[in-house]
């Protein structure tokens, strides 16, 4: 019997399904190596979270933000503590400082929907829209449009009337000359 040279056509058929499905093995095996073990965190940290959690529900944003910074020092650089005091500062008024918790937490855990929320939501309260139609565009790339994240930031980008981020040289007096 005689053999014939196989074509392209007949060695992608043969071929095609081998290497889909060692490429699915290599995606899937790949991507449970990188992602990160649940932070487990220190009793201490925990109870001091549940204590500001208490503070934040009666509304007392202080006492909140002082039991987070305390658990943040017994759990230095968690993101669940980071989070919760970057979103304590940002109910408190202290938009800036609540940036700072959030990229920190970024820096940390860049795909973090929720400090991704949070920054975007200081963001506008601060007055940068552009900024934080960035951060929803970002959300919306990551988990999709029908995220609570992203629905989240929407919400508060659409109902904002916040007034835009004010320059020094936009309010310096013009000055006048009189005469004495």
């Amino acid at each position: 019997m005689m053999r014939t040279k196989p074509s392209a056509k007949d060695l992608l058929m043969r071929y095609t399904p081998v290497a889909v499905a060692l490429s699915l093995l290599a995606a899937v095996s790949s991507s449970v190596t990188y992602s990160a073990a649940p932070e487990v965190l220190d009793p201490r940290a925990v109870a001091l979270l549940n204590e500001g959690r208490a503070a934040v529900a009666g509304g007392n944003y202080n006492a909140a933000v002082d039991a987070y910074e305390a658990a943040l020092t017994v759990e230095p650089g968690s993101v669940t503590v980071l989070l919760a005091l970057a979103d304590a500062t940002r109910r408190e008024g202290l938009q800036g400082k609540a940036l700072h918790y959030y990229r920190v937490a970024l820096t940390t855990d860049p795909r973090n929907l929720s400090a991704l929320a949070g920054e975007g939501m200081a963001l506008a309260e601060k007055g940068a829209t552009e900024k934080a139609n960035r951060n929803l565009a970002r959300l919306q790339t990551l988990c999709g449009k029908d995220c609570t994240e992203a629905k989240t930031l929407a919400a508060t980008l659409a109902k904002e009337p916040s007034q835009r981020m004010v320059t020094a040289e936009a309010v310096t007096p013009k000055p006048v000359v009189s005469e004495n």
